[in-house]
């Protein structure tokens, strides 16, 4: 799966690690409304480029998945800084 990067030199293989933790760090990065979004951009940064097969939930099922990851933030991030940013289009 990962053969490209057998050809690869030490200057290529550089680049490409440079490059994956840029992807990474701006996924990491991610913050207020920006949190649940669908991220093919991350997915992007594998060699293999196929469309992702995604399974969309109903609308309750998707909403009460929704609110259980907002709860788990308490958990993980309790000291977090709330915001009371409302959600804006285009912003993502």
């Amino acid at each position: 799966m990962d053969n490209d990067l057998d050809g690869m030199n030490r200057d290529e293989l550089m680049a490409e690690v440079k490059r994956l933790r840029a992807g990474i760090r701006a996924h990491r990065d991610t913050t207020g409304h920006d949190l649940c979004w669908h991220h093919p951009a991350l997915w992007g940064l594998l060699p293999e480029k196929i469309a992702p097969s995604i399974a969309v939930p109903t609308w309750d099922r998707f909403m009460r998945g929704c609110v259980a990851y907002r709860a788990s933030l308490d958990d993980q991030a309790p000291d977090a800084p709330r915001t009371g940013d409302d959600y804006a289009p285009g912003g993502v």
